[in-house]
């Protein structure tokens, strides 16, 4: 008889999955109240608004989950306890993704910039991303997201592996909230018209 089919939740996941529930909770909270206007108010010609901030983040989902899906689809159980990047995937999660002062500024790929403009909805459209990325965590808990690579869509030729490509969303994602959080708090932010 084969063993049941390992289904506690690894730690790795357990952290992420929290993490993004966190992050969909700063997002509500930056965008509660904000009229469209105040959405789209950048502070500087060239500096992302609230709503391209966001908007970026769910572009990001969307290009990074269907690779990731793919690369785990098939693949064996083999659970790994925690996540551990290597030393490229380390040196790209600190270099251009964690929100530090040392961490660099590229410009996005032209796959995720946001538009000029940007709808309400965006909030909705974020939330869906994460549920989604939630999901594709809880069906990778039991496998080796240490050792399953995927190629990056975005940066032709690279691949890190399935559980660095968690870690990049999450932290990606809590770099450009705080972004957010720095432009809502700028002395300039257009007040509620009464």
């Amino acid at each position: 008889m084969a063993p049941p089919q390992q289904t506690h939740a690894s730690a790795w996941s357990t952290r992420l999955a929290s993490e993004l529930s966190a992050n969909d909770q700063s997002a509500q909270t930056m965008i509660a109240g904000l009229t469209e206007e105040q959405l789209n108010w950048q502070p500087a010609p060239g500096s992302w608004s609230v709503g391209q901030c966001l908007e970026h983040l769910c572009f990001m989902n969307e290009a990074y989950l269907p690779a990731i899906s793919a690369a785990l689809a098939g693949k064996p159980d083999a659970p790994a306890e925690n996540i551990t990047p290597g030393w490229f995937g380390g040196w790209f999660l600190r270099k251009f993704v964690e929100p530090s002062p040392n961490g660099s500024r590229v410009p996005a790929p032209s796959k995720i910039r946001p538009a000029a403009r940007v709808e309400l909805s965006v909030l909705d459209q974020f939330l869906s991303g994460n549920k989604a990325c939630r999901e594709l965590i809880l069906s990778a808990r039991n496998k080796n997201v240490n050792t399953i690579r995927f190629w990056n869509p975005l940066v032709p030729g690279i691949r890190f592996t399935v559980g660095t490509g968690f870690q990049i969303i999450a932290s990606h994602e809590r770099r450009h909230l705080l972004q957010s959080g720095r432009v809502r708090d700028s002395a300039n932010f257009p007040p509620k018209m009464p």
